[in-house]
């Protein structure tokens, strides 16, 4: 069972998903703004924050901007929209999935309980030393990266895909590979996350003029890691 605070603004998405969450042995606390969000987060502790885009007052991702800044609690968009741009956006503020409305509680109750298992796990296994690619460092035992020397603070969905590819240099892996492994769902899940996910770390990482050293394209297959 997970403790949720729901933000959603129409109040029949908010009863079903209410419902259909509770039924699911989950712990729901559902408010209607952003504002009433950020008041309840410090009071309920959720362990997962579900979140819609289109709120009045505050929206979704002045939300999730708020809430980062203060913690890493786990973060769901839960939205009725469904371009690029708004997946993009909600990913790079800090939100940890996207789902397009409506969705089915099943799926929704899955892709939750993957969130969090991604959370409790992330850097589980052996120590290991620092590993060295290039101007990257990586210590999989620290959950560090560090570029020339200079730490890099990664979204955690970045991390993990940087651990995940970094693991096994120059095998190219699918998108859909890569939603099962590092987000814990695939051929159901929209793979545009990965490109996301893919677009911003290389921001972070890459140098921007030249081709992508480390986050390769392989071109109707997906990405790999290197060669260098």
């Amino acid at each position: 069972m997970a403790r949720i605070l729901l933000i959603e603004d129409d109040p029949a998405v908010r009863e079903a998903v209410e419902l259909g969450l509770s039924r699911r042995s989950h712990e729901v606390w559902a408010v209607a703004t952003g504002e009433a969000g950020l008041a309840a987060l410090d009071e309920y502790r959720p362990d997962l924050l579900l979140l819609d885009l289109v709120l009045p007052g505050l929206n979704g991702i002045q939300v999730c901007n708020r809430v980062r800044e203060t913690s890493q609690v786990p973060i769901v968009i839960l939205s009725g929209r469904d371009d690029d741009f708004d997946i993009i956006t909600a990913l790079e503020t800090g939100a940890d999935d996207y789902l397009v409305k409506p969705t089915r509680a099943a799926i929704l109750d899955a892709r939750i309980r993957a969130v969090l298992r991604r959370t409790e796990s992330t850097g589980a296994g052996p120590a290991r030393t620092a590993e060295v690619h290039g101007d990257l460092t990586i210590d999989r035992a620290a959950l560090t990266v560090a570029k020339a020397g200079r730490p890099m603070d990664l979204h955690p969905s970045g991390l993990r895909l940087l651990l995940h590819l970094a693991a096994s240099p120059e095998q190219v892996f699918s998108r859909h590979q890569l939603l099962e492994h590092v987000w814990g769902h695939g051929h159901h899940t929209d793979t545009r996350l990965v490109d996301a996910c893919v677009a911003r770390l290389r921001q972070r990482i890459e140098d921007p003029a030249r081709r992508p050293r480390y986050l390769q394209t392989v071109r109707g297959f997906g990405y790999r890691f290197g060669p260098l």
